[in-house]
């Protein structure tokens, strides 16, 4: 399958090339002005996975290859920008081109570092780039509407009801975002097909202090409220110090971790609840020469998935054998999973499930 990305979005100097940094340690400027960022940077990052660990640790491969999400850090949007302020059209455009928002939004102060704004207010925030990302949303659906006029008039059925389709789309719009709205499956299916920003799903990053204070508290509350209603994750972290443990060497890492108390990065979190945001999964080829990680979409039957290995595999596919990744550590490995009787056959209209551990069976 190719691969899916999600766009790191939000006001100018809220921390997203930080952010970025600390997840691609790809190094780019980071400035304290608005629009360092004009063309989207792209990183393909590693998804922490402890399950992938424990498969290498237990096989002892010669190589493994863990799965990973695209990230593009798209620069920053400001009031106006659906009408083309601060080069706002070229960063919709961006946008647009992905497939899930992670949104991050300032919840610290720091007198350092301009706010485009003048002040800290996270929820204010978030309401200026969703007004224009429904902007952005409301232009295209109203070209579209002109389009559609147009030829109802030839007396086109589709065209009809494609308009009355796109009709409810606007008129939502008007109040909120398309992913807060009570849509049935075939408004959000043509939503999708529009590429309309606002249907995307989105993950809100707090960027906090170090020590976080009672009004950056209370900020990450709203946020967290201001999510739930449209059941959207809240991830806090500091994006500072989130870049000052990725430039670490494994040994230094694990004992600035230990120092701040944490078992992980808290980017891990982040990195692992994107790929859950684009609604993708994961199964596992394990063998001698390798342990790999391989992505699919949730819901993926095993010919398809088979195909993200070759292309010969989907079209000779004959079966896959398959064992659950619990039963595959319980038992310690293939040969104990099979003596257990935990060794399935599948055929490819199984729906492969996350952690399976998969060997297909193919003739071309």
């Amino acid at each position: 399958m190719s691969t899916l990305q999600c766009g790191i979005v939000g006001l100018p100097n809220v921390g997203k090339s930080t952010l970025f940094n600390a997840l691609s340690n790809a190094g780019i400027e980071a400035a304290n002005y608005p629009f360092c960022t004009i063309e989207p940077n792209v990183g393909m990052v590693n998804v922490p996975d402890v399950r992938m660990d424990q498969l290498v640790e237990l096989v002892q491969p010669e190589r493994n290859i863990p799965t990973h999400v695209r990230f593009t850090d798209i620069a920053g949007l400001v009031s106006g920008a659906s009408t083309g302020e601060g080069l706002g059209n070229k960063f919709l455009g961006h946008i647009r081109e992905t497939q899930a928002i992670l949104h991050v939004v300032r919840c610290h102060q720091d007198d350092d570092v301009i706010h485009v704004q003048g002040r800290v207010n996270p929820l204010d925030d978030i309401q200026t780039i969703e007004t224009e990302l429904a902007l952005a949303d409301l232009e295209c659906i109203e070209k579209q509407l002109t389009k559609l006029k147009k030829q109802t008039k030839t007396g086109d059925p589709n065209a009809q009801a494609l308009l009355n389709q796109l009709s409810m789309l606007h008129t939502t719009l008007q109040t909120q975002p398309l992913r807060r709205a009570s849509l049935d499956s075939e408004l959000i299916e043509y939503a999708h097909q529009l590429n309309l920003i606002t249907i995307k799903p989105v993950l809100y990053v707090a960027n906090i202090d170090e020590q976080p204070s009672q009004l950056a508290q209370q900020h990450l509350l709203e946020i967290e409220h201001y999510a739930h209603a449209e059941s959207s994750e809240v991830i806090s972290i500091c994006a500072k110090i989130e870049s000052e443990i990725s430039t670490l060497d494994p040994e230094d890492k694990a004992l600035f971790l230990a120092d701040l108390g944490l078992e992980e990065p808290g980017l891990n979190r982040v990195i692992r609840s994107a790929y859950q945001l684009l609604k993708l999964r994961t199964f596992f080829t394990a063998g001698p020469q390798e342990v790999r990680a391989w992505t699919i979409q949730a819901g993926q039957p095993a010919d398809q998935a088979a195909g993200v290995i070759h292309t010969d595999f989907q079209k000779g596919f004959i079966r896959a054998e398959v064992i659950s990744y619990d039963d595959f550590i319980t038992h310690e490995g293939e040969r104990g999973a099979k003596e257990a009787g935990l060794w399935r056959l599948e055929g490819r209209d199984y729906i492969v499930q996350d952690g399976d551990i998969i060997y297909f069976r193919f003739n071309v």
